[in-house]
């Protein structure tokens, strides 16, 4: 186990109403991620999958980052910012880039959680869960974009899973 259940930060469930649901299950994957994560140094975190596969923990951590960077700053929030991580010339970059090397795990995290608070603040001032966002020239709601975030990192936590227990045997919980 990760961590005792008493100490665990994740709730339950139990919340009420739909913004409450959606904001309290994405908050519970995202403490998900960061338990995943707990304790391993830049070697491990940068360790890779299997063959032939680019797949790491870090990888994850700058891959998400992107990820609420894209749907939150770009999308919703309609701000044009450079990706991180990843250009047209390099789209992998967020994976290929994670080497073991505290300063990039350092980034990977200021990087990740930055964008985790400008989400929660959007999302905590919107008007409502209708409010739409630009996606390719697309209208989507807000309430797609948090359901869509919630499935994102239940895949990704999934690969965490696999990644944790191959770097030190802990199994998920």
């Amino acid at each position: 186990m990760f961590v005792h259940p008493d100490e665990d930060p994740r709730t339950d469930g139990g919340f009420q109403g739909e913004r409450a649901v959606l904001v309290g299950y994405l908050r519970d994957q995202r403490l998900t991620l960061e338990l995943k994560c707990a304790g391993l140094e830049a070697k491990a975190l940068a360790r890779r999958s299997v063959e032939p596969s680019n797949l790491s923990l870090l990888g994850l951590v700058r891959h998400l980052a992107g990820v609420e960077q894209y749907w939150f700053r770009q999308v919703m929030a309609g701000q044009d910012v450079r990706r991180h991580y990843r250009s047209e010339e390099d789209p992998t970059a967020d994976f290929t880039g994670a080497v073991a090397d505290p300063a990039v795990v350092a980034d990977a995290w200021t990087t990740w959680r930055a964008e985790v608070a400008f989400a929660e603040q959007l999302v905590a001032q919107a008007p409502g869960l209708d409010v739409t966002g630009d996606n390719d020239g697309e209208p989507i709601e807000l309430r797609e974009v948090l359901v869509h975030m919630i499935e994102e990192y239940a895949r990704h936590n999934g690969h965490a899973d696999f990644l944790r227990e191959r770097i030190d045997g802990r199994l998920g919980q």
